[in-house]
């Protein structure tokens, strides 16, 4: 069952319409002044994927859930924790390697943990988390605390042979996870239409395994918001896995080291024009929810924010080396002289 939405009424207050917009304007800036960090060589080590464009499917999903709920993602994971309700100084610090990040500097940009808030990472072998959704649903399911678990990959990872397994699994012992594709139209340097049979990819949660799938605007935030409520529902009930295809655009290369030859110019600048932050900020304008005063203050505190954390991060304490030998086994092992 295949279900294309395209639009949908308004389902939110201004309250929490500001919020999200806030969140998406913090992810955006958290990610741009990360990137001129990483650029400068001794900053930031490791690789270092940008999430700037798809700010809406983080946020719009993510802030349809219970606090309760689990959420897992791959390796282009600032926006989701960030989504989640991380704070930027632990992100933030986290890619600077000190011991006050959120996965105390030793997990860096592809590794952002925070087991409170249920974000249980984000994780860099391709499609790897996906059958570990499964798990925790199962998890949930077996202890009956109505919890789901949401899991994002790119479309890229569709064709990781876990992937299916986990499909199959999820689906037939009616698990309570939401499976949300950010097709951003490639993987790594490759076009979907170079890596995909198909090009509807809810046929690949649908047809073989199904689960109810939508195919939506995943950049139209009050639209990605209301399908995740729906799915949310659904996995809750008892009624097995949900799978979301959100068409969505990265405005970066793969990592900050690609410079994104392998895509014409005009489409670039045609998914700039429509940006989602500028988009929704129109749309609360329209509401009469949000002046362009209003608008530039928001910009601001955000701006101030991600300062702070910056400063935060560079003022922190790095991690001691003895802390190489923590968080390998459940009982610390320190080596004797």
């Amino acid at each position: 069952m295949v279900q294309a939405q395209t639009e949908v009424k308004p389902n939110v207050t201004r309250a929490q319409a500001l919020i999200w917009l806030r969140q998406m304007m913090l992810i955006r800036r958290f990610e741009e002044r990360a990137e001129m960090l990483y650029q400068k060589g001794n900053k930031i080590g490791g690789f270092f994927h940008q999430y700037s464009g798809q700010e809406p499917v983080a946020v719009g999903s993510i802030g349809a859930l219970r606090d309760d709920d689990y959420v897992i993602t791959a390796y282009r994971d600032h926006g989701h924790a960030l989504a989640r309700g991380m704070s930027a100084k632990a992100g933030m610090a986290e890619l600077l390697g000190k011991a006050s990040g959120c996965s105390k500097g030793k997990g860096g940009s592809m590794h952002f943990f925070d087991a409170e808030k249920g974000f249980l990472g984000g994780h860099a072998i391709v499609g790897g988390h996906i059958p570990l959704a499964a798990g925790v649903a199962f998890a949930s399911k077996y202890r009956g605390d109505g919890r789901v678990c949401i899991c994002y990959f790119g479309d890229g990872a569709i064709n990781q042979g876990p992937v299916h397994e986990a499909f199959n699994m999820a689906a037939m012992w009616k698990l309570p996870v939401i499976y949300v594709v950010e097709n951003n139209l490639y993987a790594m340097g490759t076009s979907l239409s170079r890596s995909s049979s198909v090009l509807d990819l809810t046929i690949r949660g649908a047809t073989p395994y199904g689960m109810p799938a939508y195919q939506i605007n995943g950049n139209d935030l009050e639209l990605m918001a209301e399908t995740t409520r729906e799915a949310a529902a659904h996995a809750r009930s008892g009624e097995g896995p949900v799978f979301i295809e959100a068409q969505t655009y990265r405005y970066k290369g793969h990592s900050i080291s690609d410079p994104g030859k392998y895509r014409h110019k005009e489409e670039l600048d045609e998914a700039i024009r429509n940006d989602p932050i500028i988009v929704y900020q129109n749309v609360l304008k329209d509401r009469g929810w949000l002046s362009d005063e209003a608008i530039d203050d928001l910009w601001q505190s955000v701006k101030d924010e991600i300062e702070e954390a910056i400063a935060f991060a560079e003022e922190s304490e790095p991690l001691p080396l003895d802390a190489l030998y923590e968080d390998i086994t459940t009982t610390p092992h320190i080596p004797q002289e």
